[in-house]
């Protein structure tokens, strides 16, 4: 009996290490067999009430707020105003209707083609406490409105937080499901992979025109959490037969990022330190392979990342490195020679890209054994290299991207082509909980989820422990 027992336990032991060790070398990936409801991918009509505009004269519009700094202590208020300037202050405290502080913004307004803007506000408000809430005034008179924000925890390696991941949103009535279901997630900050309002799909003064519908639809969200911004593609608006060359024009104008407090010389790559996570913005349309502006931060900004203060490494960008869609298959491929050896050396834990409008999670792989003559193709699994996930599937007018490459790579863990959103749940410095929700489900179901040990503590725990046994050992231990 008990040989038997024995027996039947060692096969089971067995069977185990068979499904891990296939898992472990990526060819157990999923491809989702879900069938989304068929809602048509047509922009929201202007006169629709989310795309409303405030009542009140001058009322500000299109209000958001992201990180206005380096470490999480300040935001940046941004705001239209529509008939003319009028105040860029901002009043804020900590007790609604209380407002023991101002702030002083600037005021611009540009022109597309025909189109005017409204005139744009950006307010640093900055010297903040950590962990306090703060209400927020903007506007003049009876137009005035008020919002409020939650600063985040100091910086902590321990300290739980949560991200949203949002990419290619638009502003359909998919874009609005994957909205409302975000506001339903607990996320606290967004971080946004671009293309964001796809107005670049108009003419003429339209495109303006959907560039304010756009700021109004996400300000039920934006104007009370701060959302990271990248810039893709839809972002560029080259458009030479109506006289507008000028790349990220709008873009620019409207959206502020904190890159001057990374050291950055542009507005389009950049860095911030957020509770326990170093987040790398960087700029898929921009210059990127060695000695330019982009390549030469990025060195330096990765030998800033302290993974004893912040152990988590992230980077946003447009347009994924890996990906086994056939929509824009391999576009990432300039950026992932140039850059996926660093990627590799400093132990990055994820790598978030939009662009193909789908989902798409990848194993740890990494290609870096690949050049032009040393006859290495195919990526290969690697411990220290990143996650790299696709959330491209925001809802925008062009629709989902449902051809997938057949057989499914090996380095592709789980693909499927619907609408969504991700959460990123940093638990402490050795674990996180990716989830992807597909907007059908609701929000209590999440379609993929995994639990992620962090790059940088999983791979020195040993000798971290050991370290700290001999801290504690002479008294010196400080953690």
């Amino acid at each position: 009996m008990a040989f038997g027992l024995w027996f039947t336990l060692f096969e089971l032991l067995l069977k185990l290490f068979l499904i891990l060790a296939f898992v472990k070398k990526g060819s157990a990936g999923i491809t989702s067999t879900f069938t989304r409801t068929k809602w048509q991918s047509f922009d929201i009509p202007l006169d629709h009430k989310v795309l409303a505009i405030p009542n009140g004269y001058n009322a500000p519009q299109q209000v958001h707020i992201t990180q206005g700094d380096y470490n999480g202590k300040a935001v940046m208020v941004s705001w239209v105003t529509a008939d003319k300037p009028g105040s860029s202050r901002v009043q804020y405290g900590t007790s609604e209707k209380k407002y023991d502080f101002k702030a002083d913004g600037t005021v611009a307004n540009y022109t597309f083609y025909n189109y005017k803007s409204g005139y744009i506000h950006h307010c640093l408000v900055d010297g903040l406490e950590y962990e306090t809430k703060y209400y927020y005034k903007i506007g003049e008179g009876h137009s005035s409105r008020e919002f409020w924000f939650q600063t985040p925890p100091k910086i902590d390696p321990d300290s739980p937080f949560t991200f949203g991941i949002i990419g290619d949103l638009g502003q359909t009535y998919n874009s609005l499901s994957t909205l409302e279901h975000y506001m339903q997630s607990g996320g606290q900050t967004v971080l946004f992979l671009g293309d964001l309002s796809y107005a670049d799909r108009y003419q003429y003064n339209d495109v303006g025109i959907r560039w304010d519908s756009w700021g109004r639809f996400i300000e039920r969200s934006a104007a009370y959490q701060p959302w990271i911004w990248s810039a893709g593609n839809h972002e560029i608006e080259y458009m030479p037969d109506v006289g507008e060359v000028l790349p990220f024009k709008s873009f620019l104008h409207r959206f502020s990022t904190p890159h001057l407090a990374s050291r950055s010389n542009n507005p389009l790559w950049y860095a911030i330190r957020r509770v326990s996570a170093h987040i790398i913005v960087l700029s898929s349309y921009s210059p990127h392979v060695k000695y330019t502006p982009q390549w030469l931060w990025l060195r330096d900004e990765l030998k800033r990342v302290d993974r004893k203060k912040t152990p988590w490494l992230i980077i946003l960008m447009h347009v994924p490195i890996y990906n086994s869609n056939q929509a824009h298959f391999m576009e990432g491929e300039s950026m992932r020679a140039v850059f996926e050896r660093w990627f590799v050396r400093h132990r990055v834990d994820f790598i978030f890209a939009g662009h193909v409008h789908a989902y798409e999670r990848s194993y740890r792989i990494s290609n870096i054994r690949y050049n032009v003559s040393s006859g290495y193709r195919y990526p290969v699994p690697n411990k220290s290299a990143p996650v790299y996930v696709t959330v491209g599937d925001g809802g925008n007018q062009e629709g989902l991207a449902g051809r997938f490459q057949d057989p499914q790579p090996e380095y592709s863990a789980f693909r499927e082509a619907s609408y969504g959103h991700s959460t990123l749940e940093l638990k402490n410095r050795t674990h996180a909980f990716l989830n992807w929700h597909r907007n059908e489900d609701g929000q209590k179901v999440h379609a993929d989820s995994v639990i992620f040990l962090n790059r940088h503590w999983a791979s020195n725990l040993r000798r971290r422990r050991l370290k700290k046994d001999r801290l504690k050992a002479r008294g010196k231990i400080d953690f």
